[in-house]
């Protein structure tokens, strides 16, 4: 199954009505991905793996914002490092560029930035960098199990 398909079957499991949106346009940064959307970068949903001690941790955040590494550290109890580019897709399954927080190769804790919260959509990716799904911070709580915290 690739990609959009995983990340399509994920999310038809919550009966929620969200549907993957391809683009020919390059999705891979926040930028990129407001730019082809038409949408502010604050609204694109970046998906940022940390290594924190011996564990990995999926932080998602608004796509305009800094995670702070001591707000980080906090939460985690542990001192983060970004994921190496190989880390990313053995971990999450994606490539960097196109990480969905669900539907992932191996089970992580997700972070969920609360900069989120400003907006009423926000666009993750959805598995490769020509793909974005639309979807409120609850709709992702939901479907992630993710915490909703502070670190920006």
């Amino acid at each position: 199954m690739d990609a959009h398909a995983r990340v399509q079957t994920c999310v038809d499991q919550f009966d929620m009505g969200l549907k993957v949106i391809d683009l020919e346009e390059d999705t891979a940064t926040s930028e990129l991905a407001a730019q082809a959307l038409g949408v502010k970068v604050g609204q694109i949903a970046k998906s940022l793996l940390f290594r924190a001690g011996e564990e990995y941790v999926l932080v998602v955040a608004a796509g305009d914002v800094r995670i702070k590494s001591n707000r980080l550290k906090a939460v985690t109890g542990e001192k983060a490092k970004m994921a190496s580019f190989a880390e990313v897709e053995e971990v999450t399954g994606y490539p960097v560029g196109g990480v969905c927080p669900f539907a992932l190769a191996n089970p992580v804790r997700i972070l969920l930035d609360k900069s989120l919260g400003q907006y009423d959509v926000v666009y993750t990716a959805a598995g490769t960098a020509h793909s974005a799904l639309p979807i409120t911070l609850d709709q992702l709580a939901i479907i992630t199990g993710g915490e909703i915290v502070n670190l920006t």
